[in-house]
């Protein structure tokens, strides 16, 4: 109770209530929508008296009620966060829930098969589509397609660990395709997912700011050493996620920047080479959907295909996965010989 007090001296009222239950309701906003959401609160608030127009309220304006309303917030387990999108610059607001994951803040919209689908597609965005040397981190709706049922080997391996408790997998019948699309088109309304001009599905900046600890938690690994690659990285400029940005041409390399950081970032240390591994920075290697689309050969196959062949995310994927196996098999084999020699 000692805390609604404190928050009720520090002026919380109806307004205050009514900006919260807007952020509620809309999930993300931009600063602009939150200056046309004061102004009608303003505009409430003074009877008819004077009209406020949503040019005129101030980022000072925006950040008192921000400030007061994310208190508020907090006494629910609630948190007003903001972030960038990492490609258009556009600074977003989301009221973050801090203490669940995925599972439990998507269980009020979907049934299990679609909580274990979208689990799946997140294991697909943040690990079959992101390895060193292609960090994809986004899928196509084809891509999304193979992942309507969980995968067999692994469903018998948990029912053979343990028969006489059936897991969730073992009785996960799937979905059907069209499933897939509700889904999906459930998860871009919803405002976690968002979908590029090309096809690729990939979260939103709203989704990092939720399950940013989730995530991390997921999919790193907490013994790896700093420079260790991980599935989930940082922009070593801001230190946020990177989903979408850039990376060192050397696939070891840990270095990875968003684009909006990169000009700053250089500028500051007044060198073209990467501080960490020091190969040439080319801004020419990326994290994010041009990985895959900004590839000669996924180039070359959209303009055989006029832009129609909805496998060819998959081919191009295929394409490096086996080139870099090659690769590797030809540095060892370089190593072996180098041995021999000696």
């Amino acid at each position: 109770m000692g805390s609604m007090d404190a928050l009720l001296s520090n002026g919380y009222n109806n307004s205050h209530r009514a900006f919260l239950q807007a952020l509620l309701a809309h999930g993300t906003v931009t600063f602009e929508q939150l200056q046309s959401i004061l102004a009608a609160i303003f505009n409430v608030a003074n009877g008819g008296d004077g009209e406020t127009r949503p040019d005129q309220v101030t980022q000072e304006d925006v950040q008192a009620y921000l400030e007061i309303a994310s208190d508020a917030a907090s006494l629910f387990d609630y948190e007003i966060r903001s972030t960038v999108h990492q490609l258009t610059k556009q600074r977003i607001y989301s009221l973050v829930n801090t203490t669940s994951d995925p599972q439990t803040q998507l269980a009020t919209t979907y049934n299990p098969e679609e909580l274990s689908f979208i689990k799946r597609v997140l294991d697909g965005m943040f690990d079959k589509y992101n390895t060193p040397r292609m960090e994809a981190l986004a899928i196509t709706e084809m891509q999304a397609i193979k992942f309507a049922r969980p995968n067999r080997r692994q469903s018998q391996s948990q029912m053979d660990g343990d028969e006489e408790a059936p897991t969730q997998t073992s009785t996960d019948k799937g979905l059907k395709h069209s499933e897939v699309e509700n889904v999906l088109a459930s998860l871009l309304e919803g405002g976690w997912f968002e979908k590029s001009k090309d096809g690729f599905y990939a979260v939103t900046p709203r989704a990092l700011l939720e399950l940013r600890p989730w995530l991390i938690d997921m999919y790193n690994d907490p013994d790896a050493g700093p420079d260790e690659w991980q599935r989930i990285k940082f922009c070593e400029a801001c230190k946020d996620i990177v989903t979408m940005g850039l990376r060192c041409s050397e696939p070891n390399c840990t270095l990875r920047l968003h684009d909006m950081c990169q000009e700053a970032f250089w500028r500051a240390r007044r060198t073209g080479s990467c501080i960490k591994c020091s190969r040439e920075w080319t801004g020419a290697h990326f994290v994010g959907e041009r990985a895959v689309t900004m590839t000669e050969a996924y180039r070359r196959g959209r303009r055989r295909s006029g832009g129609r062949r909805s496998t060819l995310a998959d081919e191009v994927i295929q394409q490096q996965a086996d080139d870099a196996e090659q690769q590797e098999a030809l540095e060892e084999e370089s190593v072996d010989e180098d041995q021999g020699d000696e």
